[in-house]
């Protein structure tokens, strides 16, 4: 059974990632941009859910966007928005998002997202760049401003880099 403390920083978790999710609808929508070109669901979900996650700190969430979005790119670039393509961009993107040390499993649709709908390069700055840089202050506010008394004190990030 889930003890108060842990009860509450679910809910606290969760009404973060509807507040997000929300924003990022509503930035859909005022940018003419289809909500699934928005890679950010997923990361929303690992960082106001599962705060103390290494793929949830900002170097993994900002640096895994970013690294696994410049894949997507140079593959479309140099292959074309073939269906192949899209699958070996995924492939690479984890490799280098190890590499780098930036690995964070929502960042993995992103060169899907890239190839696929063959995006341009300002695709790397917004949605995804931008994207990623006011997802980590929302989490950064939210966990320590609005939900710190659901998280007993605690404080996100765990490590800035």
């Amino acid at each position: 059974m889930l003890d108060r403390y842990r009860l509450l920083a679910i809910l606290a978790g969760a009404v973060g990632g509807a507040i997000a999710i929300a924003g990022m609808e509503a930035f859909s929508t005022r940018r003419a941009f289809p909500l699934f070109a928005v890679p950010f669901a997923t990361s929303i979900v690992t960082v106001l859910g599962s705060p103390k996650a290494e793929p949830a700190q900002p170097r993994a969430l900002v640096g895994g966007h970013l690294v696994a979005t410049l894949v997507g790119l140079l593959v479309v670039k140099l292959c074309g928005p073939a269906p192949w393509a899209a699958a070996v961009a995924v492939g690479l993107a984890m490799i280098a998002m190890h590499l780098t040390g930036t690995f964070h499993p929502p960042a993995g649709i992103d060169p899907l997202v890239v190839v696929v709908n063959n995006m341009s390069w300002s695709f790397l700055i917004v949605p995804v760049g931008a994207g990623a840089l006011l997802l980590a202050a929302f989490a950064y506010a939210w966990h320590n401003v609005v939900a710190r008394g659901a998280n007993k004190g605690d404080t996100w990030p765990a490590r800035w880099w």
